[in-house]
């Protein structure tokens, strides 16, 4: 069976046509040309044709666009829309949250404070969540639990309203949450990472 473009592309490292570096897909950005040469977000790495990486950094990302990197890298003229960033800071938000409504059907996602705090006891979690409107010192209680517990290999993030999380679990009124390791979980990371980069804000933490 042939494989897809993001299976062949794991375990490989990709050039940021930006700063030069090279990184696993993962910390990356594809973008694809369209068919009238217009560069668009592939988040998930299965538009056909050549591809141009960038880091998910918001200088990085401003530097390609200003200094006309992608036409460089794509070997033609090549338009980058002016709000190219803004719509890829959408795309992100939209797709870690989308993880965050998988966890819930899939049964990765624990809701609430003491749910919460009961599998950062048991060091089940992957993933905490607490909604950036919430009480600092539920936050605070259950990230130094969770790092007592978890160390590195929990993921922190604080960078949505319990409006946006409530309406991503389905429920009202979610001010806490964590991911179970699983699939939902990893995809959950990379998006919100990536989208923190894109932001060049620090909302996620490990």
């Amino acid at each position: 069976m042939a494989k897809t473009r993001n299976e062949a592309s794991e375990g490989r490292t990709r050039t940021c046509i930006a700063g030069g570096g090279e990184a696993p897909p993962a910390g990356l950005i594809r973008f694809a040309l369209s068919p009238d040469g217009i560069v668009t977000p592939d988040l998930a790495e299965k538009l056909g044709g050549r591809g141009a990486w960038v880091a998910a950094d918001r200088a990085l990302l401003t530097r390609a666009v200003a200094r006309g990197l992608f036409a460089r890298a794509f070997k033609q003229a090549a338009t980058a829309p002016d709000n190219l960033i803004d719509s890829l800071d959408a795309a992100l938000e939209k797709r870690a949250l989308d993880a965050l409504g998988l966890a819930r059907r899939t049964g990765e996602a624990v809701l609430g404070f003491d749910q919460v705090k009961d599998v950062l006891t048991k060091g089940k979690a992957s993933v905490l969540l607490t909604a950036s409107d919430a009480a600092d010192d539920g936050r605070e209680k259950l990230s130094r639990l969770g790092v007592s517990r978890l160390g590195d290999g929990l993921l922190q993030h604080r960078g949505f309203s319990s409006a946006a999380m409530s309406a991503a679990f389905g429920r009202d009124g979610i001010k806490h949450a964590a991911l179970l390791k699983g699939a939902a979980a990893d995809r959950f990371r990379r998006e919100a990472l990536r989208l923190d980069g894109v932001r060049a804000t620090e909302n996620t933490a490990a």
